[in-house]
């Protein structure tokens, strides 16, 4: 049985300073001018406002998000621990810790609790798993406490769970655990976590966020290379996993942006397996929210009023705030997708501070604000976590689709958006698409070295994946090599030695070429193993490449070297060129998956059974084909490199030479597939018609008699896969298309199509490493404008790439498109999910394969040519 013993009072760890907090915000509150006071939404939760809230939660059935979330927890908690356990195989790690915030009547909680024993193989003492509930009132926490351990849950749950309190707020709890509270537990600390970002802790993490520094060092032995020392990026330390859970949609009562500092805040370590598992209210109906909060018993309406008399009670006087002065009014805004909660005062009245005699007035009919409820739209959600640095691993909707709960990480990497909400107003002003940040460099050094140091083996370095193909140690080369010649040029400087490498690394085998008769003339690289450079050399040129990066930004910023489009444009360039090649990279390396290739460490790892549900359960598109046009289509944009002597940069958006210049196109009528070709459509017409006329795709294997679909953790199942968009070449999938009675897009057909229905970066689409495979595509419904995303590959064009009118050549990199018209490539555009946001969301980028070519993740939709 739960006892006082088994509650932490977390509040002595700040110096028993909520309460002082809390009445100085009352102050704070009242002290605002008419039509903007508020009182601190902590106030609802004493001990009587608990219980009230208990009431509205079994007594109200109007307010759906309680009995949604507990729909959802009683029926998905055995797949939501186990997916929270994924990253360890879907094991208890003896000492792990799960924290509550908020925990409540821990009515919801017992399903989780439950589903965690169930992980646990037999009784042990101590207890593998330590839960906390976190909350405000010690009382509530020993009652709810007791009863749960006295409960056929406590019974389940004994000596494989433990549970204890924590008193105190979020800050309290957080404070607590980021400064190692739960190691002196167990007379360690191994317990001890850090947050990833402040939020009113003002304690900054010591190890956020992942090195970008190269810290490998190899050493060859024969034809192969051993590793020594693996820590780029930073491994996370070998400590107990930490499981938060932030139930009851609560972080929709903090402020817009405030929310994503509260996430920033906890103590998750990127890469460690640490878990939030998160409720989050959307933006339902205006009436179901309105109703939702203002029960037809008037439970919430007691509830709400009962935080008068616990404002009064801290300033000193329970009877303070006199209810028969105050209404209770609640309204949804639309606008803000939140829901509001005032008090409205029926009188003009005085409130005077019993301690200091300050008299704050109140109007009659003013709004003194006591709580909101931001609801969030998909975009929302995606912006928050994004902007947040958590990455969703999984995400459950209860059986009405009107609530979701989120299982998040802090990944190893991320990209954030290319639009900050919380970037001021002058920034804006610069383009997302022009000269890469500083930031941007570190991002993608981040992830470059994730691939190069993390998913090849050192067996794998001197294999070509792909035949025609470098060996994979060509790349680790090749992209600090083209960077410092352009460096070297941009500069008037000397290339970074040893400049050797400009003779092995700058160019090779083309990688838009799959036929060597059409490749052109190229830089000599090593037959023979020995003869390439070590790793660590490569390594330690890699670190000086960067460090001139480094170096250039800060002549820049300290106005040593003037910025102009010539100079930017070299970094633009050289920066995206680097994306390309983690993609090019990563997609040759699939090709090895489960033989070689490691999979994405750092990144919790799907939960394939789990997932294939939800997926089988999607309901098909309400409409499966549309009809466009006719209409006009802008493409390419007006970046003319003859203005490159300009200084006027910041607005400049920048772009590759086949984008210039900005064109008009028109387009007739035609009617086009909302979803692209699925790997199970592609497979049942293979399987039944179509071995004469299609080709088996690269991107599956067959595996003892079953067809499977690659990925970088392996094969999986085509039962698995069967939704996602097929990857194959051009020719294959405009054969199938072709039988199927329709055809593969134009250019223009396509961006027509998906400027109006793709949902983009922020909106939740399958780019920027969101996951490391594909997922089957999605249409929005009306809540999201119809606008859904195509499951996270490129999509073929019927579009050839070829001269168009006004096309000039790049000065910077003159073959990069004049290279490949030749009649064989077509245009491709979107991005896949290894695709940057900063190339995936430019409208304009083209990208470009060979018709043939079967590797790159590009899948496609069919268009249909307009009925008579």
């Amino acid at each position: 049985m739960a006892t006082s013993v088994d509650i932490l009072d977390v509040r002595d760890v700040r110096g028993n300073r909520s309460a002082i907090d809390t009445r100085a915000d009352i102050v704070h509150g009242l002290s605002q001018p008419a039509g903007k006071k508020w009182l601190p939404t902590m106030l609802l939760y004493d001990d009587l406002g608990l219980r009230l809230y208990d009431d509205i939660t079994t007594e109200a059935p109007e307010y759906y998000l309680f009995s949604a979330e507990e729909n959802i927890l009683k029926n998905k908690s055995g797949d939501i621990v186990r997916t929270m356990h994924a990253y360890d195989g879907g094991r208890v790690t003896p000492g792990e810790v799960v924290v509550e915030l908020g925990a409540g009547s821990l009515r919801k909680t017992s399903h989780i609790l439950r589903a965690l024993s169930g992980l646990v193989p037999t009784t042990s003492s101590p207890a593998p798993v330590n839960y906390f509930a976190l909350d405000l009132e010690k009382r509530e926490l020993d009652r709810t406490l007791s009863e749960l351990s006295k409960s056929e849950v406590g019974r389940i749950i004994h000596r494989k769970v433990s549970t204890k309190g924590m008193c105190g707020t979020y800050d309290d709890g957080l404070q607590f655990i980021q400064e190692g509270g739960l190691g002196s537990l167990d007379g360690g600390d191994r317990l001890a976590y850090e947050v990833s970002a402040s939020y009113k802790l003002n304690k900054p993490p010591r190890n956020a966020s992942p090195s970008g520094s190269s810290g490998s060092s190899r050493t060859r032995t024969s034809d192969t290379e051993t590793d020594t020392d693996m820590t780029s990026p930073s491994t996370p330390d070998a400590r107990q996993p930490l499981h938060i859970l932030f139930l009851g949609s609560s972080l929709g009562n903090f402020e817009r942006g405030e929310d994503v500092k509260f996430l920033r805040s906890l103590p998750i370590r990127p890469g460690s397996g640490d878990t939030l598992l998160l409720g989050l209210d959307q933006d339902n109906e205006k009436s179901k929210i309105e109703i939702a909060y203002d029960d037809p018993k008037g439970i919430t309406k007691k509830f709400i009023m009962n935080g008068l008399k616990a404002a009064g009670r801290l300033m000193g006087d329970e009877n303070l705030f006199d209810q028969t002065k105050w209404e209770y009014v609640g309204r949804y805004n639309e606008e803000l997708r939140r829901h509001e909660a005032y008090y409205k005062s029926v009188c003009k009245q005085t409130i005077r501070d019993p301690s200091t005699q300050a008299e704050y007035l109140i109007d009659s009919n003013e709004l003194v604000r006591i709580e909101v409820s931001h609801k969030y739209s998909d975009r929302d959600v995606y912006t928050l976590f994004t902007e947040a640095n958590l990455r969703p691993i999984y995400r459950w909707l209860d059986s009405a689709s009107q609530y979701s709960l989120w299982l998040l990480e802090c990944p190893q990497f991320s990209f954030p958006l290319l639009r900050s909400p919380a970037l001021p107003p002058a920034s804006q002003d610069t383009s997302p698409f022009g000269v890469p940040r500083l930031s941007e460099w570190q991002n993608m050094w981040v992830a470059w070295d994730f691939i190069t140091q993390r998913m090849i083996s050192p067996s794998m370095l001197f294999q070509k994946p792909i035949d025609l193909r470098h060996i994979c140690l060509f790349y680790c080369g090749h992209i600090p090599t083209f960077l410092s010649i352009h460096l070297a040029r941009a500069l008037n400087e000397p290339d970074t030695e040893p400049v050797e490498f400009k003779y092995i690394f700058e160019r090779g085998i083309d990688p838009n070429v799959n036929d060597p008769t059409q490749c052109h003339p190229h830089s000599e690289v090593p037959t023979r193993n020995e003869d390439w450079p070590l790793l660590s050399s490569i390594l330690d040129f890699q670190a000086r490449v960067r460090q001139r990066v480094l170096a250039l930004y800060a002549d820049i910023d300290a106005g040593k070297i003037v910025l102009t489009r010539k100079l930017a444009r070299m970094l633009f360039m050289t920066h995206e060129h680097e994306a390309f090649h983690a993609e090019t990279l990563l997609y040759m390396l699939l090709q090895r998956a489960g033989t070689g290739t490691v999979p994405p460490s750092g990144f919790s790892p799907p939960t394939w059974d789990v997932l294939a549900e939800t997926w089988d359960s999607a309901p098909p598109p309400k409409v499966a084909r549309i009809t466009l046009g006719p209409a006009t289509v802008e493409l390419g944009h007006d970046d003319n490199e003859a203005d490159d002597d300009s200084t006027d940069v910041a607005g400049h958006t920048f772009g590759w030479d086949n984008e210039y210049p900005r064109r008009v196109v028109d387009v007739s009528t035609f009617e086009i597939e909302t979803r692209p070709i699925t790997n199970g459509e592609f497979y049942e017409f293979y399987k039944e018609e179509g071995r004469d006329i299609v080709q088996f795709p690269v991107s599956w294997i067959e595996i003892e008699g079953e067809v499977q679909v690659r990925t970088l953790y392996g094969p999986v199942s085509l039962h698995i896969a069967k939704h996602w968009p097929v990857i194959t070449s051009f020719d294959n999938l405009s054969k199938y298309a072709s039988v199927k009675g329709g055809r593969i897009p134009t250019e223009p057909e396509l961006r027509l199509f998906l400027d109006r229905f793709d949902c983009g970066y922020e909106g939740g689409a399958n780019i920027g490493f969101r996951n490391w495979h594909p997922v089957p595509a999605t249409t929005g419904g009306e809540r999201n404008e119809g606008k859904g995303h195509n499951g996270g590959v490129w999509e073929w064009t019927s579009t050839v790439l070829e001269r168009h009118e006004g096309f000039v050549p790049s000065r910077l990199y003159p073959g990069y498109s004049t290279d490949f018209f030749d009649g064989q490539h077509h245009v491709v555009i979107g991005g896949s999910y290894a695709t940057i946001p900063r190339l995936a969301e430019r409208r304009t980028l083209r990208n470009y394969y060979q018709h043939n070519y079967p590797y790159a993740w590009v899948g496609a939709r069919i268009a249909y040519d307009a009925r008579k």
